[in-house]
């Protein structure tokens, strides 16, 4: 009987983590296209309207031409897009970052309830489970890591990439480069506006994807309200939780992902509570770990970690700082 209550319990815990990385597979893709698009120095603010609007391009085309390649191409294509206006219109024009972005971000959340009105609520295609071949037999690691479908492969093989990029590879060094000093980089030979225009484009098509994934994969299907709204200022806000760093980014993914699935079993547990207190619960606890980094640079808390090696650690692992070019792309006067 022990035993059985182990493999049982151990099921259990394949079967937790298992979701958990499913469920925060879109969040890991969103984020790593702002995370670049943030080390280049550019602000895009129209995460959450360019997720709607690729979740429903996506789900449409796939259920028009039963191709769900096609489908996420559409998807893809749909956040490179909406990326390229915000590149545009702040590289070319000189126009404020974030007063564009937050007006697409608007007009694209409109656009895809109003375009997306007439295929609500019906059955489409879905992403299948695939799971690996004799790697899903694994004790443990097997049913947790080796039975996904290709979005949640897709999200760990993105992360693992944009980590590469960023730190092991020379276009990566421009990146950062860029995104810290564009004038210096110009200096250096680097055309920096291009660099912010293509690094935008790129980032954009992670985060149209990921809105692909949401209706093809982790909620099948279009409908109004979609599941994926709020999941952009989600992921804007993972990017600051994170320090820009891929992994932590990805860390602070799964962990509000955690926190979902935490609401959702908890919901059960006390019926009693509002529904709405379990559903929104995420959101005030991804706040008050940005104001912790914040309060984290303040002197009296240098005191504290100096006292208690626990806390610095903890604030070393916090702390981060935005490129220094964040928001002050490369004008058009400049002849980069």
């Amino acid at each position: 009987m022990e035993a059985e209550h182990i493999v049982l319990s151990d099921g259990h815990v394949a079967l937790f983590v298992s979701s958990l990385l499913a469920g925060a597979a879109p969040l890991v893709l969103a984020a790593m296209g702002e995370t670049l698009t943030k080390r280049a120095g550019i602000i895009n603010l129209s995460l959450d309207g360019t997720i709607l609007l690729a979740a429903m391009a996506a789900f449409v085309t796939a259920l028009k031409t039963q191709s769900l390649l096609l489908g996420f191409g559409i998807g893809a294509l749909t956040g490179a897009l909406t990326a390229a206006v915000v590149a545009f219109m702040s590289l070319q024009l000189g126009r404020s970052q974030v007063a564009v972005g937050f007006v697409l971000t608007l007009m694209t959340k409109d656009l895809a309830y109003f375009l997306g009105n007439a295929y609500a609520r019906l059955p489409g295609p879905q992403v299948p489970s695939l799971p690996v071949p004799w790697l899903k037999a694994l004790p443990g690691l097997g049913p947790t890591l080796f039975q996904h479908s290709l979005v949640t492969y897709g999200s760990l093989l993105c992360l693992a990439v944009t980590w590469l990029f960023l730190y092991r590879s020379r276009l990566g060094l421009v990146v950062r480069a860029v995104g810290e000093n564009p004038q210096a980089a110009f200096a250096r030979g680097i055309h920096a506006r291009r660099v912010q225009f293509l690094v935008t484009v790129l980032g954009g098509v992670l985060v149209g994807l990921a809105g692909a994934a949401f209706s093809l994969s982790v909620k099948p299907g279009w409908g109004r309200p979609q599941g994926a709204e709020g999941i952009g200022w989600i992921a804007l806000a993972l990017v600051i939780f994170g320090g820009w760093h891929p992994i932590k980014v990805a860390a602070g993914a799964d962990l509000f992902a955690l926190l979902q699935m935490l609401g959702i079993t908890l919901q059960g547990l006390w019926p009693s509570i509002p529904s709405q207190v379990f559903q929104t619960a995420p959101c005030p606890l991804m706040i008050f770990t940005l104001v912790f980094m914040h309060v984290g640079e303040r002197p009296e808390m240098e005191q504290w970690a100096a006292a208690k090696p626990w806390v610095g650690r903890l604030l070393r692992f916090l702390r981060a700082r935005a490129p220094r070019a964040l928001g002050r792309p490369v004008l058009p006067d400049n002849p980069s």
